[in-house]
């Protein structure tokens, strides 16, 4: 029984049941899970004539289901203990030529499966890119080489091009492309085909790499001379990767303290090792200067995120998986970069939200990373100027280390951050974005040559369009108010990109007078540029910064001097480093403060000392002005005077207070229908479920709700919610495990759990 060659790799021809064949005799099956909700490792035979051609890590295509679909899986393991009264089904095809992945990834996301709660198969489709399974940028290319059975060439009789072929095959060490073999013969395919025919000669097709892939042009720099608190740093991470041994280094340095070039100098050690080094970043917009600071430093630098096209992210992957690259920078998917020589990873600014995925499967990247060095015995270092709660807990438990870098480079101070109360500020009362003091200081700013960074977290022009009579209008799909987009004259639903055109009238009452009230970036970019004509100025949001490389365009502008003012989301708030910024304002500090979110003065604390660290970073002294209604929160306060240790002490107690995290493990399920009233039932259903199954169990698990989620109404549906904690995330994986087979959902209502929340809107 021969395979054909039709779609993947291997197909074969349609076979007798194979529980029918030689009963006894020595079977093969592969272990696959699929791209489903299923928690199952399915068996199938694996026919003879693919035997030799399979490995764990490859697709395959199987028969699955009562209706036996063709069906794409993965491959996640081979055995030959096998029962004989269990009828078989048999694989149909294998879809890759080599592994996509290696026995530790294989294990890796096993362990991200049973963590996570997902099954293995959607992890596995996750870790892989697109264009990797696609092999995106490559095409079939046909080599030849002489028959190996084909000893005596000069007893040939053959016309003269197709004798010269067969020479140049004769004195070539290696098979030669077509094309290739042409040229060196002087002769067009005619001849190679004829040989082919008569079966002198015998192709080989190979995949090859059709990318014209450009890099970046970065001058080479030497390493700079460290400080001693850096020195101190680098010594304890040192002495970590000469142990060859696994531990978590939370690196603590404030802004500007020089926590990459410790980075770099600690990679360039384990590169002398012959080792690579994965840096995970969180934004696409930090990406760029990164790659630039390595690239500078190491030979051989790879990027992995999401901007890339397919046949881009395909040839860095190969680069990496044959050990050619030194460094991979990367987002949050670069944790699974399939490096053979792994010796460190290291995670810039740790604290973001970024790094944990809001998709099945719903990992952290700081979770896999830390299981990931755990797993190949390497160092992990987490750096960042506002350590998450939970890594500084780790770290008070004994579990980490903790290094502190609290002094910026050159000792440079940190920037004196005033505190505006813009209550009573006559601009604010007028519908301004900058109030008096932020205005006076940006103009002494740019009248002594320095740059400026104004800080706001909302795009869009404003973010209500408001009735006098009634309300705001908001999308019907979602329970959102419509942001009003000057620049496409419409007004878009942030959370689905429903969108219309300004009414005249409000839909609800019919009344006239409708007003555009708060101010987004859009709104803030028209109001500077009306206060400071001439000034050259760059909004940076995910608005403007749709185009592939225009982060890295406005930065570097920014960076040269040829934009005064940078204006921006949260992408400005972090990583960047500009020496002649004198000026950081941001607009409205309290604009995350009361979210209705576990983390939201947390998140409130990182971003403003996050932003408050782009100014002052050079020769020039920099200062920091915020703005707010609420100037004597003390989570303000806390960021104002740069004490990250009192805000974490004072958090830590209310959140020990409530048993939330980091003191408490976390799950939160969410529900969603396009009928409230059922899913808001089977939310009750699900939990009186639980509590009855913990009570009987005695288990020591914390039930809260259900409740309608902060967003009830997202993209049509309806979402109710509810969370569970407990000491330990095992009781809750096991709890979780027990019920879901007597849950019995609802046929039209949608269940999700995700582990580890850190967004619970």
């Amino acid at each position: 029984m021969s395979p054909k060659h039709q779609k993947g790799l291997f197909q074969l021809e349609p076979e007798p049941a194979p529980w029918e064949l030689a009963a006894g005799a020595d079977l093969l099956a592969a272990q696959v899970v699929f791209n489903r909700p299923l928690d199952t490792v399915y068996h199938y035979l694996v026919p003879e004539p693919l035997r030799e051609m399979i490995e764990p890590g490859q697709r395959v295509k199987v028969p699955f289901g009562r209706g036996n679909t063709p069906t794409l899986g993965y491959c996640v393991g081979l055995t030959s203990e096998i029962s004989t009264s269990k009828r078989l089904k048999s694989i149909t095809e294998v879809l890759d030529r080599q592994p996509l992945l290696s026995q530790q990834m294989l294990d890796l996301t096993q362990w991200i499966a049973d963590r996570y709660l997902s099954s293995w198969g959607q992890v596995l489709e996750s870790v892989v890119p697109a264009g990797v399974k696609r092999q995106a940028g490559t095409r079939e290319v046909v080599f030849y080489r002489i028959a190996p059975d084909l000893t005596d060439l000069e007893s040939l009789k053959l016309p003269k091009k197709q004798h010269a072929v067969m020479q140049i095959l004769a004195e070539s060490e290696e098979a030669l492309r077509v094309d290739a073999l042409a040229e060196a013969a002087e002769c067009g395919t005619s001849p190679i085909d004829s040989l082919r025919k008569k079966r002198l000669i015998v192709p080989e097709r190979r995949r090859m790499n059709v990318n014209n892939i450009t890099e970046m042009h970065v001058e080479h720099q030497e390493d700079l001379k460290l400080n001693g608190e850096q020195q101190s740093a680098l010594d304890a991470i040192l002495k970590t990767i000469r142990a060859s041994e696994y531990e978590t280094i939370l690196l603590h340095g404030v802004t500007g303290s020089g926590k990459t070039e410790v980075y770099i100098q600690a990679i360039r050690e384990i590169v002398s090792y012959g080792q690579q080094a994965i840096v995970l970043v969180p934004e696409i917009s930090l990406t760029p200067q990164t790659i630039r600071r390595f690239r500078a430093r190491f030979d051989n630098v790879a990027v992995l995120h999401s901007h890339l096209s397919d046949a881009d992210r395909h040839w860095h992957w190969q680069q990496i998986a044959q050990g050619e690259v030194q460094v991979i920078v990367g987002a949050r998917s670069a944790i699974f970069a399939p490096t053979p020589h792994l010796g460190l990873i290291i995670i810039d600014e740790e604290h973001e939200s970024t790094f944990k995925q809001h998709s099945t499967p719903r990992y952290h990247a700081r979770e896999v990373a830390r299981e990931r060095a755990r797993r190949e015995g390497i160092p992990l270092i987490l750096g960042t100027a506002t350590p998450t709660l939970e890594s500084l807990v780790r770290t008070i438990e004994g579990h980490d280390k903790l290094i502190v870098m609290k002094d910026r480079v050159e000792q440079r101070p940190l920037p004196p951050v005033t505190i505006v109360d813009v209550r009573h500020d006559p601009l604010i009362q007028r519908r301004h974005s900058l109030g008096r003091a932020l205005t006076n200081a940006m103009q002494q700013a740019l009248n002594s040559g320095g740059q400026v960074i104004l800080f706001l977290n909302l795009r869009g022009f404003s973010p209500v369009l408001w009735c006098p009579k009634c309300t705001g209008i908001r999308c019907p799909d979602c329970d959102v108010t419509l942001t009003w987009h000057k620049d496409r004259g419409r007004l878009l639903c942030h959370s689905c990109e429903y969108e219309i055109p300004p009414p005249e009238r409000c839909p609800n009452c019919g009344q006239p007078g409708m007003r555009f009230l708060g101010a987004g970036t859009q709104r803030l970019e028209d109001e500077v540029k009306s206060k400071f004509p001439g000034m050259r100025l760059v909004r940076m949001d995910s608005d403007s910064m749709r185009k592939p490389g225009s982060h890295d365009e406005a930065l570097t502008a920014f960076r040269e001097g040829e934009v005064d003012i940078l204006l921006g989301t949260q992408m400005i708030a972090k990583g960047l480093d500009f020496p002649n910024v004198t000026l950081v304002g941001v607009i409205d500090a309290d604009s995350l403060l009361h979210q209705p979110d576990l983390r939201a003065a947390e998140r409130t604390f990182q971003l403003i000392a996050q932003v408050a660290g782009r100014t002052g970073r050079g020769e020039k002294e920099g200062r920091v002005l915020v703005q707010t209604m609420n100037p004597d929160e003390p989570v303000i306060q806390f960021a104002a005077h740069h004490d990250y240790y009192k805000f974490a002490s004072y958090e830590l107690k209310q959140r020990k207070m409530v048993m939330a995290p980091p003191y408490r493990s976390m799950a939160r399920v969410i529900l969603r229908s396009l009928d409230e009233e059922v899913v808001a039932e089977e939310a009750k259903r699900i939990v009186k479920f639980i509590r009855s199954h913990i009570s009987e169990k005695k288990l020591p698990v914390r039930v809260l709700g259900p409740a309608p989620a902060p967003i009830t109404r997202l993209r049509k549906y309806f979402r109710y919610h509810f969370q569970m904690t407990s000491d330990q995330i095992q009781t809750i994986q096991d709890l979780w495990r027990e019920i879901v087979p007597y849950l019995k959902i609802a046929t039209d209502v949608e269940l999700t759990i995700d582990v580890d929340p850190v967004d619970l809107r």
